[in-house]
């Protein structure tokens, strides 16, 4: 083979491993999450994310349905309009969390903190939220149909028809 030849391959395959050899992988919404906590509109369906600080994190319209947010930290965070499903946020702190319009139907918020949250017009349908602090929580306009409610603190919480229990 000629040096002209040789030195032709060469190029083409030096401009192939650098044009595709050497790019950054884009990063996962996850990781996203995990190093700005900010993610609005992701999909991290079923994610896992047990016992992270995320608070003030931003996850406005995310969809977390199915996740695992066991003992997380979502104080101060924007999770308005999110679709938390099914999640499973057991012993979580959310306290003054925005979830204006928020989905938690079917969820588990049994033992978690929302102390001042504001959750108007969250669907909370069926949502487990035993043992939970809703103390000084806006739930005006929430659907709680089906919600378990045992043991919950409900003391200054705005409930869905408007009145203040005490």
């Amino acid at each position: 083979m000629s040096t002209r030849t040789t030195s032709t391959i060469f190029f083409v395959l030096l401009t192939i491993f650098v044009t595709f050899g050497c790019q950054k992988q884009a990063a996962t919404p996850l990781e996203t999450l995990q190093k700005t906590k900010q993610c609005p509109e992701c999909d991290l369906t079923g994610a896992k994310l047990s016992n992270i600080d995320l608070t003030g994190a931003n996850l406005n319209s995310a969809k977390l349905e199915g996740a695992v947010l066991e003992n997380v930290k979502l104080n101060e965070a924007l999770l308005d309009s999110v679709n938390l499903k099914g999640a499973n946020l057991k012993g979580a702190s959310l306290e003054k969390a925005g979830l204006f319009a928020a989905d938690l139907t079917n969820a588990d918020l049994s033992n978690a903190n929302l102390k001042g949250a504001f959750l108007r017009g969250a669907k909370l349908n069926n949502a487990n939220l035993s043992n939970a602090d809703l103390s000084e929580t806006d739930l005006n306009s929430a659907d709680l149909t089906g919600a378990n409610l045992k043991g919950a603190n409900l003391k200054g919480a705005m409930m869905p028809d408007g009145t203040i229990k005490n």
